[in-house]
């Protein structure tokens, strides 16, 4: 089975679906669509897009496992900096500069 060492298969409910959509006969009548839900979380995971129920079921599975490594992902807190005096002070010069640049594109010539 594709799921890892995050899923134990007692919390899991396994239920096979009839895929819908175009298919005609072998899909209208086999229940080889695949729907995982993981019980502690009630997180699910549904794959019916091929014909095999074991591909379906490992897709499902990885799919559930993806879930679950997203919603255990806690992101770096973000530390606030500050910029430094150089870089305070290039900013301002190129801010200046451009407005120079934008001033003499007026009709009156700009300020000088």
């Amino acid at each position: 089975m594709a799921h890892g060492n995050h899923v134990r298969p007692g919390d899991l409910e396994i239920t096979h679906v009839r895929g819908s959509g175009p298919g005609g006969q072998h899909r209208n009548k086999r229940f080889t669509g695949v729907r995982v839900v993981h019980l502690p979380t009630g997180i699910t995971a549904i794959a019916t897009e091929r014909r095999s129920q074991a591909q379906n079921l490992d897709a499902a599975l990885e799919r559930l496992e993806a879930k679950l490594v997203a919603r255990a992902h806690r992101p770096k807190p973000r530390r606030p900096t500050r910029a430094s005096r150089s870089s305070r002070e290039k900013r301002l010069q190129s801010k200046t500069l451009r407005s120079r640049t934008k001033a003499l594109r007026q009709k009156g010539g700009g300020p000088d």
